[in-house]
Formats: structure tokens, sequence, C-alpha cells
């Protein structure tokens, strides 16, 4: 629509300057004396000539008429069309929405808002993370209007609709699109736009795994690979699986299953986790370190040093890992955001 209406006025422009330049050759008026005839005649206010015209100036007039008429009634039908249809008001709410989005940094773009993309975009909401959701599909997108989130109308392969979600400021994007293919082209495409981005990539089938990590994924999720093993996990250690899933997806528990991230300087980089008296002190258990060098320490002992940039994956209560992240850290909410 946003086509057509430049269309329309370029049509209108294009009548409003040829109609001028041809009483100025024609008749050899100024510019201006043309111009205003050129108007007065498109308009039909029925004024009379500015200076006599010859036969051929009254035939070019008569084309400026049709032209002119023509012109104008094109480009008020699609103003109104504009109008009526609710293209203006989704232009405003659009513009409205880019403004949002530009004074976002640091926050979660999410691809695709599919049955995958969809439940990433309601884990975000619930953990109070900002987010923008991108999509083409209007359904999808009356769904993220009517939940308030921040959302973005294209296709995500498309470079330009990555920078209007703001990928160059985000922490994060996760693509969940159907295909896999524009899946490998949306991480190639951002990662082009945010080399430090943290990208997570939905693959439709495992082969699809190594292309989405060669093209810049940081992670791939297969999500009937994953649904396939808890299944049989289920039926294998069903307290098991409760248990995790408690811990990790229940909103509303006492126990959760987080992260901390130390930093240089905090009071815990250099201490070992015994020395850190962790139990003791706090109630919460550190289950895994991955450590900054990229190696996972499962199930740690009291004589693991912790360093900068390690990743304690813990389990306790809120209280109780809000009191971690007090003793671990210089400024928990680093560590351990509030919006958790």
């Amino acid at each position: 629509m946003a086509r057509r209406l430049l269309y329309a006025l370029w049509v209108f422009v294009a009548v409003l300057v040829v109609g001028t330049l041809g009483y100025v050759f024609i008749e050899g008026w100024r510019v201006f004396d043309g111009l205003y005839m050129t108007v007065i005649t498109m308009g039909g206010v029925g004024y009379r000539e500015i200076h006599p015209m010859g036969p051929v100036g009254q035939a070019w007039t008569m084309l400026v008429i049709v032209a002119g008429v023509g012109a104008l009634g094109f480009a008020v039908v699609t103003v109104t069309d504009f109008m009526v249809e609710g293209h203006f008001s989704g232009f405003v709410e659009g513009r409205r929405m880019d403004k949002r989005i530009a004074g976002m940094s640091v926050h979660n773009v999410v691809a695709g808002l599919g049955r995958v993309g969809s439940v990433v975009a309601e884990e975000f909401e619930a953990a109070g993370l900002p987010f923008v959701a991108i999509d083409g599909d209007e359904a999808a997108l009356a769904r993220a209007k009517a939940r308030g989130w921040a959302w973005v109308r294209g296709d995500a392969t498309e470079e330009s609709t990555l920078q209007q979600a703001g990928i160059e400021r985000a922490g994060s994007l996760t693509i969940a699109l159907n295909s896999d293919a524009a899946n490998v082209f949306v991480a190639l495409t951002a990662r082009g736009l945010a080399k430090d981005l943290f990208i997570v990539a939905r693959a439709t089938t495992p082969s699809a795994e190594s292309k989405l990590l060669r093209s810049g994924a940081d992670r791939v999720i297969t999500p009937t690979e994953i649904g396939g093993r808890r299944m049989a996990a289920m039926v294998m250690r069903p307290a098991v699986v409760d248990f995790l899933d408690v811990v990790s997806h229940e909103h509303g528990v006492d126990l959760k299953l987080e992260q901390i991230v130390l930093s240089d300087g905090d009071p815990w980089v250099g201490r070992t986790i015994g020395g850190a008296h962790i139990r003791s002190t706090t109630g919460a258990y550190v289950l895994a370190i991955h450590q900054a060098d990229g190696v996972d320490n499962s199930n740690p002992d009291p004589d693991t040093t912790m360093h900068a940039g390690d990743n304690l994956v813990v389990l306790g209560t809120e209280q109780q890992l809000r009191a971690l992240a007090d003793r671990a850290c210089t400024d928990s909410d680093v560590c351990y955001p509030s919006t958790r």
C-alpha cells in the first residue's frame, strides 16, 4: 500500500511539472505563471486564463484537465483506501513500535513465532526479559500485539528486518523458523551484523546442526530429538524428569535451577567451592561449573577453584540464590539479574 501511495504522489507531481513546462515552452510564460495555470486547471476551480492563449495552448489546457483530473482522482482514491482499510493506523502503530525498539539494548530477538518461537517468547515474558519478536504472519503478529510484545513485521532472513529489530544492540537471537535453510541464512546474516551476538537456532533435522554452527549459531536445538529423549527418560526415570521439570520450567515453585556468572573482582574469584562455604552460608548447591576456558566441570569437588568468567549452575530457592549472588559477586544484579 505504501508503494501505491508513493506511485500516486509521483503521478500527481509528474502531471504538475509537465503541465507547467508545457505552458512555459508553448506560450512562453514564466514558470510561476505556468505552475499557477496548471494548478487551477487540475483543480477545476474555473478561474480565467491569466494570459491570452493560442489554439495550441488551449489544446494543451484540455490535456492538462484530462490528465490532472485522472491523477487527482487516483490520488484521492488511494488515500481513501489507505485510511479506510486501516493501513494508516497500522503505519502509525509501526512507527510507534520502531521508537519502542530503538530504546532497547542488550535485548533478546526471537525470529519466528511458530510453535517453538511462541514458547520462547512466553518464557522471556515470564522472566521479565525484554525481547522483540519477528514474523511476517498476520495471525502471529496479532497474538504478539495482544500480549503487548515488541514486534517487527517482516522476513527474518532480510538484513533490514533484523536491523529493524535492533540486532546490532541485542544480546541474543533465537532462530525458530520452520525451514533449516532459512534458519541458516538468518544465522549467517545476523552474525555478519553483530559479531558478539549469542545465537540459538532451531534445527528440524539432526543433519542441519553442523550447517547452523558453521553459519554462526552458538547453540543448536533439535526439538524432535530432545522430545524423543525426554519421552524415553519419562518412561525410564519419571521421578528424575518430574524433578527437572519442576526446577526448570514451573513458575511459582520454591526450587530454581539457575546460573551465576563470575566477573573480574568478584569476591569468589580465586576461592575454592569448599573455602567459600556455599552450602552452609547460603543453602544453595553448586551442581556444575562451565569454566571460562570452555571445560564443563560436572559435580565439582570442594577443592575446585572458581575463576572470572566461570558460569556456576546452582540449585536453590530464590532467597538462597539471591544470598549466593550477594556473597559471590560485587554487583549481584549483574551476575544474577533481578528480572529473573
